[in-house]
């Protein structure tokens, strides 16, 4: 059977916390910080203090976890494992999910013997209520995203679907998430090209054709700008030009966390301090329709909407 990673690859994956799930193991879980740290009321993760989730009940997942066709600096895991074209079979949706939600109890089983843990969360953690489709790699490569995206719907599972907008085609055909993300990861190609490092030709012109698809959505929509200091924390008039070709309804304004195997490509000083994010948001605001609403100092992370 032809495998998307290597069995060395996974157990260094799985050493890290991650959980390969299906036949192909092309998909994978881990279980967020944000969803330990909420089990024992030590803070929830942003996406519910902006969005109204519940960090403790929610199912992160990888559906293309080997795949992406951006090759990014600031990115966390490691890029030379990434592949653009599909590899090997494809497990269903159905039993991605499946296979998560189990995954997910054994991940978390050992926090039912700590005193400090919520029990009423701990009991309600058996049964997920969102999924964030956004573990690692480029999930609308998937070639069931739609599928996976109804196999959410049929369990009352609210989804965030996250793609790096490269893919144009298929979220023309999308089944609308309950939220879709686009990252915007620079503010003009020359910084794309740097930033981004595309592996495949017309990165950043089917980027815009997404950005330009997005007001076609009738679920929320937001963009995400991962900010990196050096690098694309820069030139806020040229992403308020693209920010309005896209009627979002949400800017995420992030900063770059120093985390993973970027640590291999940046340094400490490329993570932005939350002032710095909160002072480019400020200028996005002034030059766009949407204000600031909201942040998150801990996950250096500030909000606006229309």
């Amino acid at each position: 059977m032809k495998m998307a990673i290597s069995e060395g690859d996974m157990d260094k994956l799985e050493r890290a916390g991650f959980r390969f799930i299906g036949d192909y193991r092309h998909s994978a879980i881990k279980v967020c910080h944000w969803t330990k740290k909420s089990l024992l009321n030590r803070g929830f993760c942003y996406k519910q203090k902006f969005y109204g989730i519940s960090s403790h009940r929610c199912l992160q997942i990888g559906p293309s976890l080997p795949f992406c066709d951006h090759r990014c600096v600031f990115c966390w895991r490691n890029i030379d494992l990434t592949n653009y074209r599909w590899i090997g079979g494809v497990d269903e949706p159905a039993r991605i999910i499946e296979e998560a939600i189990i995954a997910q109890r054994l991940l978390l089983s050992g926090f039912g013997g700590n005193p400090e843990v919520d029990e009423k969360k701990f009991k309600e953690t058996r049964e997920p209520k969102h999924c964030a489709i956004s573990l690692a790699g480029e999930p609308t490569l998937y070639p069931k995203i739609n599928a996976l995206i109804e196999e959410c719907n049929k369990r009352g599972l609210t989804s965030f679907l996250v793609t790096n907008g490269l893919h144009p085609s298929i979220l023309k055909n999308l089944i609308e998430p309950t939220q879709l993300y686009i990252s915007l990861v620079a503010p003009n190609y020359d910084t794309y090209r740097n930033v981004s490092q595309p592996v495949v030709k017309d990165g950043w012109e089917n980027l815009n054709h997404s950005l330009e698809l997005m007001p076609s959505f009738k679920c929320k929509k937001v963009i995400r700008l991962t900010l990196v200091k050096g690098l694309n924390l820069k030139d806020p008039d040229d992403y308020a030009k693209l920010i309005k070709k896209t009627s979002a309804d949400f800017i995420e304004a992030k900063a770059y966390m120093f985390v993973g195997y970027s640590r291999e490509r940046l340094t400490m000083a490329n993570m932005p301090l939350h002032k710095e994010i909160r002072a480019f948001a400020e200028e996005l605001a002034s030059k766009t329709s949407y204000r600031i609403v909201d942040e998150s100092e801990d996950s250096r992370v500030v909000l606006l909407k229309k």
